[in-house]
């Protein structure tokens, strides 16, 4: 998946093929090393690019479980790994250890984990989801589109200034939040905002003028604080970190890949300070100057590796991929 980056694009029902392409699968292959017969989870199936690359490499014998809350990812996804070992399940991450028991597959069975955070470009390009400023659709952002949970519409019209100030400097780390939250309120009676372009404007209006011409588009960092709030994004992450030990078997890996700050510092704390774990990689893995070339959203991941282990055997070597 990917940071927020502006993208325009067809609907859905007139794209003949994902467009998205999974970042570091190289990596993540390498890193859990499925082997036949391996049981494997996917928390973030996407257009199923990492999920197929994975049940390739478990054999008739094996086993993967894809999941995603999105489910026009997941309609995505079933082309990708037609003839595959594959379950797909419409459910967040932070349902993992539930639905899988719900197919047989009990705690400490897992032989590797794999999470993607972030957005898709499929999402991106999407307009009626919301998630892009590239292109005007209605202000949604939800993941799951079958939610009844508040859209981005719905949090602005609602909302306090003081607590989207709150959102946009801690989930997008927006210097100008509160002015911008002010302005929202100011103006939202008398114009609602309902669109991507309508705060894309407001936002970008609300930036100085030197600043508003950087590489980086000034609404990009509220966008993505809105979709973290609209999706309760860190809270589902620190759900499932929580829970990882417990799903996965010693010597069993969890793998996985972030696109800003606030994720990575959370996957790096519980990877460091569970007792459970075995850090692998002392730094994160990033992409190759080959694979930026081709994919330039992929500048930004970063790739987290730690192994279950029990008191009973000896802590992995870090750094070493599995032989």
């Amino acid at each position: 998946m990917s940071p927020e980056e502006p993208a325009g694009g067809a609907e859905p029902e007139r794209r003949p093929r994902a467009v998205h392409r999974p970042v570091l699968i190289d990596e993540v292959v390498e890193w859990l090393a499925p082997r036949e017969g391996s049981i494997l989870v996917d928390g973030t199936s996407g257009a199923g690019g990492h999920t197929a690359a994975l049940a390739r490499r478990v054999g008739a014998a094996g086993r993967v479980v894809g999941f995603d809350r999105d489910r026009e990812m997941l309609e995505l996804a079933r082309a990708a790994v037609a003839g595959l070992p594959v379950d797909l399940v419409h459910a967040p991450y932070s349902a993992m250890r539930r639905r899988l028991a719900g197919l047989g597959i009990e705690a400490g069975a897992v032989d590797g984990v794999l999470l993607d955070l972030g957005l898709s470009s499929d999402q991106l390009a999407w307009r009626h989801r919301g998630f892009s400023f590239g292109a005007d659709g209605p202000l949604d952002m939800r993941f799951d589109a079958d939610s009844e949970g508040p859209t981005a519409a719905e949090l602005l019209a609602e909302s306090s200034a003081e607590d989207l100030a709150k959102a946009f400097f801690e989930f997008g780390e927006e210097r100008f939040s509160r002015r911008i939250a002010r302005r929202i309120v100011e103006t939202r009676d008398a114009e609602p905002l309902t669109t991507t372009g309508q705060l894309a404007e407001l936002v970008r209006r609300c930036i100085p003028g030197k600043l508003r011409h950087g590489p980086i588009d000034p609404a990009t960092r509220v966008f993505q604080a809105l979709r973290i709030l609209v999706n309760d994004e860190l809270e589902h992450l620190d759900a499932i970190l929580a829970e990882l030990p417990e799903i996965l078997a010693p010597g069993g890996r969890a793998a996985i890949i972030s696109f800003h700050s606030l994720e990575d510092r959370r996957v790096k704390w519980a990877f460091r300070n569970d007792p459970r774990w075995a850090v692998l990689t002392k730094k994160p893995v990033t992409a190759t100057a080959e694979e930026t070339a081709v994919n330039p959203r992929a500048r930004s991941a970063k790739l987290r590796v730690a192994e279950r282990w029990s008191n009973q055997e000896a802590i992995p070597t870090p750094t070493s991929p599995r032989p």
